[in-house]
């Protein structure tokens, strides 16, 4: 409840410091010490220090799970903040609102990775993804900020009225909101329960950009400003994957069985559409909005699998893919050219910021001795322990294998091509920054049972 009620209200006070100041020093700052704030908060959270006690009516559940992925988001979004938060003031005059929606944003993630009801489950998701359409419009001289914006809120609002239907049903079966009313008498499928299934399975999987409901993400993360693009592609997607998996194994847990088929094609076709498209790009931040799509591909293995590994995994996934697109997005916010050929020579000119981007991207790739290694190893083990979609592991390691093309792409660029003299201007707290992410990134793959460790003595107190 700490992060809920504390995320609201340093939103507010986001938005009275853009009235009570007009420094954006000032107002940068007051954002990174009141997320700062907010995270400690939230460990707190987790052991048991509760500064708010207010009856929720058990349409909340603060589980270990949830509020680990909270400090994880938080975590990264403090980082997103330190790198990418003077660049967001290239975008408008707004900077005070910009960072009260983002603290909005978060606290509709801390309510979807807590809700115990499907109606704080609409609340979440809707409190996450207005801001997000009034972000991603927020460059309001760009034509294609525009654009993306109008098609993200008409997709958006659509799949959203599909949740509405699928929970309706499923309170027409069960006469309760209640994620555990509605899994207590499901121990089969019927074609009530199927069609409300079916919906919240489609509606979700719009959320987090899954094929074939993930035609609008492109266009939106391609038109929307890179600072914004950074945190939607990133914490927002990992959020989302969180609400997914607590949604279905809250109400459809007990029937795995009769729905996994069909989580399991979702996964397949998103890891194939994903990577495939995203050979053919010519632009590298088009290039990311089709990988992030190829990485949900990944993240699905949690919802098909549903195990402790998978939810182990999922933590680890979000860390270390949060982690290396925060950087490489923060490095591509310092280019003026965002093709392919504008990475040429980069590592002659601009050595940190190649030698960084590079095991970014390694580790999106799931080369070994990177985080991202790991991370797609659990995934995939958590499908494998599972048993049933073997399949499924061999999509998913052909897939990897085909991304490594595209993510190699730009170390080769940036290597082994000459380009033209770009003015790229970088301070050293900035260069010190990214050092130490990418430190991080290697030695979550060089040591990651430490980790895994720290989640399984949360996960199992």
């Amino acid at each position: 409840m700490n992060a809920i009620v504390i995320s609201a209200v340093l939103g507010v006070v986001m938005m009275f410091s853009g009235v009570l100041t007009n420094s954006k020093t000032a107002v940068r700052t007051v954002a990174i010490i009141g997320l700062l704030g907010l995270i400690v908060a939230n460990v707190l959270d987790m052991g048991g220090y509760h500064f708010f006690n207010v009856n929720v009516k058990g349409m909340l559940s603060f589980d270990v799970f949830g509020l680990l992925f909270n400090t994880i988001a938080f975590a990264s979004t403090w980082i997103y903040f330190l790198l990418s938060g003077r660049d967001m003031e290239r975008v408008g005059i707004n900077l005070a609102e910009y960072f009260a929606l983002i603290f909005f944003v978060l606290c509709g993630i801390a309510i979807v990775s807590s809700f115990n009801s499907l109606l704080m489950l609409f609340l979440g998701i809707e409190i996450i993804s207005i801001p997000l359409y009034i972000l991603t419009g927020s460059d309001k001289r760009n034509l294609k900020s525009n654009e993306a914006a109008l098609k993200y809120f008409l997709m958006g609002s659509f799949s959203t009225g599909i949740m509405l239907m699928g929970i309706t049903l499923l309170y027409g079966v069960k006469g309760s909101f209640d994620m555990d009313v509605i899994r207590a008498g499901t121990t089969s499928l019927t074609p009530m329960i199927t069609a409300g299934l079916l919906l919240l399975l489609f509606a979700m999987s719009f959320k987090v950009s899954a094929a074939p409901f993930h035609f609008w993400t492109p266009d939106a993360y391609d038109g929307s400003p890179t600072v914004f693009t950074s945190f939607m592609a990133t914490i927002v997607k990992v959020a989302g994957f969180i609400a997914f998996i607590r949604l279905f194994e809250g109400c459809f847990g007990d029937v795995k069985g009769q729905w996994q088929l069909l989580a399991a094609i979702i996964t397949a076709a998103t890891l194939f559409i994903g990577n495939i498209t995203a050979v053919f790009q010519q632009s590298v931040k088009r290039m990311l909005s089709y990988s992030s799509i190829a990485q949900a591909g990944f993240m699905l293995f949690a919802l098909v699998a549903m195990n402790d590994m998978a939810k182990e995994g999922m933590i680890f996934y979000a860390a270390a893919y949060s982690l290396a697109t925060i950087g490489i997005f923060a490095i591509l916010l310092k280019m003026k050219d965002y093709t392919f050929e504008g990475f040429n020579g980069l590592a002659k000119r601009q050595p940190v910021l190649a030698a960084t981007n590079t095991i970014f991207l390694l580790s999106l790739a799931g080369i070994p001795a990177t985080a991202g290694f790991w991370a797609k190893f659990y995934m995939l083990s958590a499908a494998i322990n599972d048993g049933k979609v073997l399949w499924l592991v061999i999509v998913g390691v052909l897939c990897a294998a085909i991304s490594v093309y595209y993510y190699f792409r730009v170390i080769q660029a940036m290597y082994f091509k000459d380009g033209e003299p770009q003015d790229i201007e970088t301070s050293k707290g900035f260069r010190g920054l990214l050092i130490g992410i990418a430190a991080v990134v290697v030695l979550l793959g060089i040591f990651p049972h430490w980790l895994l460790d720290q989640l399984s003595n949360f996960l199992y107190l």
